[in-house]
């Protein structure tokens, strides 16, 4: 399963990069492949080297701008014009999407993902991985878009939150 992970490039505290450590070397050898966004940086590069130490396949999407950060070493490293171009790119690679810890541009691609499943664009699975509860705001807040109506399907077909690596595999049907 080629399964997508949008996640931060920055240095993290160990709450965050053990949690990635943990899923991704789960992703390695269980013989997955890595889509994520190419960085050899931060969070990105925890994952990187957790999936690929542990067997698994690297495919990188970067960007233009971000093409100095870009991981050597992956199996596959594709560099797009601009980020539209490389989040159709990562979702069209995927058969699945993980979003873990973050700031805006993890929170832009994860919002982007859901939009699109929302109108059909996609049946993907897509599973927060909500390490240290650090998603427990956002999953409050769309609780309460379902329940105010502003979803026009329930949000457990939507999306779904996994405490930990094994419950998101299994939340992903990996």
């Amino acid at each position: 399963m080629n399964i997508c992970v949008f996640c931060s490039a920055a240095e993290l505290d160990a709450v965050y990069t053990d949690a990635a450590r943990a899923f991704a070397e789960l992703l390695g050898k269980r013989g997955h492949s890595l889509v994520w966004g190419g960085s050899d940086s931060g969070l990105m590069k925890v994952v990187a080297d957790g999936v690929q130490g542990a067997g698994g396949r690297l495919v990188g999407i970067s960007v233009e701008f971000l093409r100095a950060s870009a991981r050597a070493g992956a199996d596959e490293m594709i560099v797009t014009a601009d980020l539209a171009e490389r989040k159709a790119l990562l979702l069209d690679r995927a058969d699945a999407v993980v979003v873990m810890v973050g700031g805006t541009g993890t929170l832009d691609e994860a919002t982007e993902i859901l939009e699109l499943r929302k109108h059909g664009m996609h049946a993907k699975p897509v599973v927060i991985l909500n390490t240290a509860g650090f998603y427990d705001g956002l999953r409050q807040q769309m609780a309460r878009m379902e329940a105010e109506g502003f979803l026009p399907l329930p949000l457990a077909k939507l999306v779904s939150f996994a405490e930990g690596a094994e419950e998101a595999l299994e939340l992903l049907g990996a």
